[in-house]
């Protein structure tokens, strides 16, 4: 008889900003500092520093932590790029380099150019309040650039071009019509602005 698999640690990042317990660890990591975990499960804290990044699953220099490490940054996993952009994350620019600069150029011609420092302290304001909740806005759905995300009926959807893909943590669902109605949208508003500008996020195969 085979021994239970263990609980998967709390460390997959949803499009809504929450973070939870999934086995699935898509195409992505990324970082917001040293976490503290209990028994499989995060703390109280969400960051401990502003620079939340999107990394590649490798390290450039083939390092590796484990997933809770004690001086190293812990280790949180999207499903794909544009689910770590909707939680407010931005490429990574040491193992990411191209997306960086991809992401930095589009930002530039919406905010002007501008370090990652700042970039950072922008974002921060725009992803998440001070008790930790998402920051949302209202928008026009024909007026969002594809790779945004919005809520419909409650559940998180990537948009794609006319059509709106249903989120969930192992891949996309079927895809509805995109509303023609006010939306509620969870990717943070300077983020959609640099999607408008040209900014295309790397995707799951799902999508």
């Amino acid at each position: 008889m085979c021994p239970p698999r263990p609980s998967p640690l709390q460390n997959r990042v949803l499009p809504t900003g929450e973070i939870v317990a999934e086995r699935a660890r898509g195409l992505f990591t990324g970082n917001r500092g040293i976490l503290p975990f209990t028994e499989g499960r995060l703390g109280t804290s969400r960051w401990k520093h502003q620079h939340w990044i999107i990394c590649d699953l490798k390290h450039p220099k083939g390092r590796y932590h484990g997933p809770i490490p004690a001086r190293a940054w812990t280790p949180l996993f999207f499903l794909d790029e544009a689910v770590g952009l909707a939680a407010g994350h931005r490429p990574c620019a040491y193992c990411r380099p191209d997306a960086y600069r991809r992401f930095k150029t589009a930002w530039a011609k919406v905010h002007g150019p501008m370090g990652h420092l700042e970039m950072d302290r922008q974002l921060h304001k725009s992803r998440v309040t001070r008790n930790r909740q998402q920051v949302r806005h209202m928008a026009e759905s024909d007026d969002l650039p594809s790779g945004t995300f919005i809520l419909l009926g409650g559940h998180p959807h990537l948009l794609l071009g006319d059509h709106a893909r249903t989120f969930s943590p192992r891949g996309y669902g079927p895809s509805v019509a995109r509303p023609k109605a006010m939306v509620e949208v969870l990717t943070p508003t300077p983020t959609v602005a640099s999607l408008r500008a040209g900014f295309q996020p790397e995707l799951h195969p799902s999508a």
